[in-house]
């Protein structure tokens, strides 16, 4: 990839080296119960700066006002949109099971990212759709899963007060 002025030092040995070291780092404290908890603290505006400055090295020949306008807007948008939705996840896993059904997450989590960068470097354009359609998936699911869940409340108690008066 021809990178933008200014990024080179990311293709250098020693950049690929710690930017490989902190993944393996990353990964495998998601699959020690509660650790993935607290990096999700740190990992969330990590994430969108990432998103914004890997935007932002792959654009080339712009200007820089369309440059870091994409990158904020695409790349800032799309690492949070995701972040948010794996913190989500880890949340309600980390609650349901204690924990312990972090590990199936964290898997599933790095499996999904390997093949959306695999898929964003092969068919770019049917990644981006991808992404949106699995965001409008997983907002569906948070936004309307509530009221079904209210609704199935008031009819399994006979009325809105839950005690069936």
């Amino acid at each position: 990839l021809d990178l933008s002025p200014g990024f080179d030092w990311v293709s250098t040995d020693a950049a690929l080296v710690a930017f490989g070291a902190a993944t393996a780092l990353e990964i495998a404290a998601y699959y020690v119960p509660w650790v993935d908890n607290l990096l999700d603290t740190v990992a969330t505006p990590a994430a969108l700066v990432a998103g914004i400055l890997v935007t932002a090295s792959v654009v080339t020949d712009t200007s820089p006002l369309v440059r870091w306008t994409l990158a904020v807007l695409a790349g800032g948008a799309a690492a949070a949109s995701v972040q948010a939705v794996t913190v989500a996840a880890r949340q309600v896993t980390s609650l349901a099971t204690l924990g312990l059904g972090n590990a199936v997450v964290a898997t599933g989590e790095a499996v999904g990212a390997v093949a959306m960068a695999l898929l964003a470097l092969a068919v770019p354009v049917f990644a981006l759709f991808l992404v949106l359609a699995l965001l409008a998936v997983a907002a569906r699911w948070v936004f309307f899963r509530e009221p079904r869940r209210a609704a199935r409340a008031v009819d399994s108690t006979g009325g809105a007060g839950g005690a069936g008066l």
